[in-house]
């Protein structure tokens, strides 16, 4: 039958699991763990002496001490005489094991607190795994995270990220140019969640490529289900990104289903970006048409793969399209390197076959 303080116990379990979403399996284990080292402690005994029950269908909660019937006592904690076990249970015999039902104030002061100690700390790391498993379930995902405090100094932001708990987004992980004030929501990469002792440790970023690749992931279905595959991403964030994707389907045609009707839908990801351009390049198997159309928007004459153990290519373009091809401050040739993973010497036109000549 359960008391009204068995109901109450059971109900704050309950409001636990409700509030905090710690399983209420999980936390009768702990607790249970705890009344053990607290009798252990307060009767000089050992885990096969202690006994605890916990049943929250039936409203029980009881914790018994189990001596080992002797004909002579050597340890009253651990053992009972044959003669004082019998006036319970007049069938005990020597070898059996007597077990006796305690109250909860025969723990005594120091126990309580221990386990109180115990239960609290056992919270505390059902509270760190389920925000483990919350975050480990949403690495390489976009999540939304509110912006708690900004380090104006080292230019950090303290983000929570609701169940996950919070994570830094340190500067060099801001798009430049981006500013936060306390209360923003802004979206966030998971780059990768580690487990530690204080809570998972998450990797957040504004910067990586996978950010701009779960992005389309979420806005074209095509990629989503498998049809159209992102097959490289290269981005400085802020300013540039370029992605060659590739269709199974002959039917479909990968970049211009990235863009979308009007170019509606690499325009919104552009808008969420804050205006990053996004060149979205067609995959080739053919290396040399891969690393040429990854150079768009400048025209390529010839790509030559040059021999070695580096990945090195030189690309001839015309006069004219040099500047183009090479980009503000190198960042087209750069990305395109990125993207092909090809070393990339860009030659004009005319100064290549001038070489050749010479």
């Amino acid at each position: 039958m359960a008391t009204a303080t068995n109901n109450d116990f059971f109900e704050a379990l309950a409001a636990l699991e409700k509030e905090r979403g710690l399983p209420v399996d999980y936390l009768i284990e702990k607790i249970k763990a705890a009344i053990v080292i607290a009798v252990k402690k307060d009767y000089s005994v050992e885990d096969e002496n202690v006994i605890v029950e916990i049943d929250p269908e039936k409203g029980m909660f009881r914790a018994s001490l189990a001596q080992e019937i002797v004909e002579e006592v050597e340890n009253p904690h651990t053992q009972i005489s044959l003669e004082d076990a019998r006036r319970t249970r007049k069938t005990s015999k020597v070898g059996q094991m007597f077990v006796t039902h305690l109250k909860t104030r025969d723990f005594g002061r120091i126990a309580a607190q221990t386990a109180k100690h115990v239960i609290r700390q056992g919270l505390r790391e059902g509270e760190r795994n389920l925000q483990y498993t919350e975050m480990q379930s949403r690495a390489h995902e976009i999540v939304t995270a509110t912006v708690v405090s900004v380090d104006a100094e080292r230019g950090n932001i303290v983000l929570d990220l609701g169940k996950g708990g919070s994570a830094v987004l340190p500067r060099g992980e801001q798009v430049p140019g981006e500013t936060f004030r306390e209360g923003d929501v802004i979206q966030v990469y998971v780059v990768d969640v580690a487990a530690t002792d204080r809570g998972p440790r998450v990797t957040i970023s504004r910067t990586h490529p996978g950010l701009v690749k779960r992005m389309f992931e979420l806005e074209v279905p095509e990629i989503y289900d498998g049809t159209v595959e992102v097959k490289a991403i290269a981005r400085e964030a802020g300013a540039r990104t370029k992605m060659a994707v590739w269709s199974k389907n002959p039917d479909v045609d990968p970049v211009g289903t990235c863009i979308g009707v009007h170019g509606v839908r690499v325009e919104k990801i552009v808008q969420e970006l804050g205006g990053e351009k996004i060149d979205i390049i067609r995959w080739n198997e053919d290396v040399t048409a891969f690393i040429s159309a990854a150079l768009s928007p400048a025209k390529v004459v010839k790509v030559e793969l040059l021999p070695g153990e580096n990945k090195s290519c030189r690309v001839t373009v015309p006069d004219h399209q040099l500047s183009l091809a090479i980009g503000n401050r190198g960042q087209n040739v750069r990305l395109c390197a990125h993207l092909t993973g090809y070393n990339i010497d860009i030659r004009p036109e005319s100064g290549y076959y001038g070489e050749d000549t010479d």
